[in-house]
C-alpha cells in the first residue's frame, strides 16, 4: 500500500514538472513551540471549565445516594460441587478438542444452504417445547406466536427446512423449562457443569430434563424414539457446537473456570430479574455467593 502511494505521488510530480519545466519544492512550516504550548494550555483550560460547569449543574440538582459495599454484587458463586465440576470441565475441554470441535469444524465446511436447512429444522422442532413452556408460564401471546411459527415453517417451510416465519416477521423467541421454573420463583441453585453440555445450574439441569421429557412425550413424527433419535441428537449437537465460537482455554487465563462460572450465573440472575421486572428487587448481599 505504501509503495502504491509513492508511485502515485511520483507520477503526479513528474507530470507537474513536464508542465512547468521544473519541480517546485515546498518547505514545512516553521516550528512554533511557544504557540503550540499556548494552544495546549488554552484547550486544557476549556476542559477544566467544562468539568467545573458539570459539577456546578450537578450540585444544583438532587445528588444520587452514595454507593456502599453492600450495593456491589457478590463476586463469589455458590459452587458446592466445585471439585467434581472442575473435573468435568477438564473432561469437556479434552472431549471438545479431540472429537467435538473437529467434527463441528468439518460440518462447518458443508455448503451453507445445507447447514442452514439443518439448523432451521431443529429450531422448528424446538418451537413445540417453546409453545408449551410459554403456555404454562402464563404468557399465552408468545405461546400462540410459537405455535404459528411451527405451523408456518412446517408447511410452506417444508418441514422446517426454511424459516418463512421470520420472513413474515414472526420472530423466534425460544424458552425452556428452566425459564419456566425461574418464572415460578425457583432460584438457580448451585453451579453445575454437565458432561458434554457445559455450564449450568441445578435448576437449569432439571429444566433440560423437562425439555427432553416433553419432546420424548410429544414425539413429533416419531423422531424422539428408536434409533433415529440418537442420530438426530448427534446432528443437532454438532450443529449447535458449530454455532458457538467459544474455545476452551483460549484466553490463557488460569482463572477461566472461575470467570465462566461468575459470568454464567450472573447472566441467569439478570434474566431472572427481567422475568420479575415488576417485583421489588431484592437488595444484593455482598457476603452471600451469587446463585445461592
Amino acid at each position: 500500500m505504501r509503495t502504491g502511494w509513492m508511485a502515485v505521488i511520483g507520477t503526479f510530480g513528474l507530470a507537474a514538472g513536464c508542465a512547468t519545466d521544473g519541480i517546485a519544492t515546498h518547505r514545512l512550516p516553521a516550528a512554533t513551540p511557544a504557540a503550540d504550548v499556548a494552544d495546549a494550555i488554552q484547550k486544557a483550560d476549556a476542559v477544566a471549565r467544562a468539568k467545573q460547569q458539570v459539577k456546578s449543574e450537578q450540585a444544583t440538582g438532587e445528588a444520587p445516594p452514595p454507593l456502599t459495599p453492600a450495593d456491589a454484587p457478590p463476586i463469589t458463586t455458590y459452587d458446592p460441587f466445585e471439585r467434581v465440576n472442575r473435573f468435568t470441565y477438564r473432561f469437556n475441554a479434552r472431549f471438545d478438542a479431540a472429537i467435538f470441535l473437529p467434527v463441528a469444524n468439518g460440518y462447518g465446511r458443508l455448503p451453507s444452504p445445507l447447514r442452514t436447512g439443518v439448523h432451521n429444522f431443529f429450531d422448528n422442532l424446538r418451537e413445540i417445547d417453546t409453545m408449551v413452556n410459554y403456555t404454562i408460564q402464563g404468557r399465552l401471546g408468545r405461546g400462540v406466536r410459537s405455535f404459528g411459527r411451527f405451523v408456518i415453517n412446517s408447511t410452506i417451510g417444508i418441514g422446517g427446512l426454511f424459516d418463512f416465519a421470520t420472513r413474515l416477521h414472526v420472530i423466534a423467541v425460544p424458552t425452556g423449562f428452566g425459564t419456566t421454573l425461574a418464572s415460578w420463583g425457583l432460584h438457580p441453585g448451585p453451579y453445575l457443569i454437565i458432561p458434554l453440555l457445559g455450564p449450568s445450574t441445578l435448576r437449569e439441569g432439571v429444566g433440560l430434563l423437562g425439555d427432553y421429557g416433553l419432546s420424548y412425550g410429544v414425539n413429533i413424527a416419531n423422531l424422539y424414539r428408536d434409533d433415529q433419535s440418537y442420530a438426530l441428537g448427534v446432528v443437532d449437537a454438532v450443529d449447535q457446537r458449530s454455532q458457538v465460537s467459544f474455545r476452551y482455554y483460549s484466553t490463557g487465563s488460569p482463572f477461566e473456570y472461575d470467570n465462566i462460572r461468575f459470568l454464567y450465573v450472573r447472566k441467569l440472575l439478570i434474566q431472572d430479574a427481567a422475568l420479575h421486572e415488576h417485583a421489588v428487587p431484592e437488595r444484593p448481599r455482598s457476603d452471600q455467593p451469587a446463585g445461592k
